[in-house]
């Protein structure tokens, strides 16, 4: 069934607002491995309450709409749903604690054919409930796989660029925890996919999958980490493709090349498999 183009672009969405705890922002950290190594005084940074500071990434778990491609009024098959692209801007430090607005709307719907699907864009900005600073801006992109075909709708967002040919200049590699999944789903997404193997195998999986927000949150660990020098703030943006899952317990490496004064691409592997999870990434680091 095609989408229902002024329907969707004109979604209307509620205003989130979402307080979060020193335990949130930790919990969050610890759900992408931080303090693996709990003498690590960079990683603990993230994972202890003094002078804590919040990983930027979490912006992918505050001020959430939630799952309203699931109502049924929208007319999307939401169990053909394939997360397609995250992308994340990062104006100002998130508190260590507060409260957050976050506000949604559609951005683009795009039609790739009848047989094609459709791809749409929600994107998210989050604010500091205290002062309205605007902290982050979020954009998620959803391939409805079963919903193309209706005939109109915008130019897709400028495409993200494939990563160098050449060797990489950096390359990092991090474990994830065989219970990461059981961590990051209490932050946000309790999709029993990610839990159940019984579910899991039903999906055609042959356990739980890593959630694909987890995996970007390791790769963001990995820049920051290697670029930045675990200081939070010179990381300004953070895009990338999902291109295959991750299983909790296996090594994301994380490929970078410096591509501009400012700029790194990146992909990320999973070691054990040699296979890409995460393409055609890009982000800003501030020198």
């Amino acid at each position: 069934m095609a989408i229902n183009y002024d329907l969707i672009k004109n979604w209307k969405f509620d205003d989130v607002r979402q307080a979060y705890t020193e335990k949130d922002t930790m919990l969050y950290a610890l759900g992408i491995g931080l303090g693996q190594d709990p003498l690590d005084e960079s990683q603990l940074a993230f994972v202890y309450e003094e002078n804590l500071k919040v990983f930027p990434s979490m912006a992918a778990v505050l001020g959430y709409p939630g799952f309203w491609m699931q109502d049924p009024k929208a007319g999307i098959n939401w169990v053909k749903l394939v997360h397609g692209e995250q992308r994340m801007t990062f104006h100002k430090p998130f508190p260590a604690s507060g409260e957050v607005i976050g506000r949604s709307h559609i951005s683009h719907v795009i039609d790739k054919g009848a047989d094609k699907g459709a791809l749409v864009v929600t994107a998210r900005k989050i604010y500091n409930a205290a002062n309205e600073d605007l902290l982050a801006t979020v954009q998620q992109v959803t391939f409805c796989r079963a919903d193309g075909g209706f005939g109109a709708g915008d130019e897709p967002p400028q495409a993200l660029p494939k990563v160098p040919s050449t060797a990489p200049d950096h390359v990092c590699s991090l474990p994830t925890l065989p219970q990461a999944a059981l961590l990051y789903r209490l932050n946000a997404d309790r999709n029993p996919l990610h839990a159940d193997p019984k579910i899991a195998k039903a999906a055609g999986y042959p356990k739980p999958i890593l959630h694909g927000l987890c995996t970007y949150g390791v790769a963001t660990h990995a820049i920051v980490k290697t670029l930045c020098d675990y200081d939070p703030t010179r990381l300004t943006y953070m895009n990338t493709r999902f291109s295959a899952p991750v299983y909790p317990g296996e090594t994301l490496v994380v490929e970078m090349w410096k591509t501009g004064a400012d700029t790194v691409q990146f992909q990320a592997k999973v070691a054990e498999r040699d296979i890409v999870v995460l393409g055609n990434g890009i982000a800003g680091v501030k020198a």
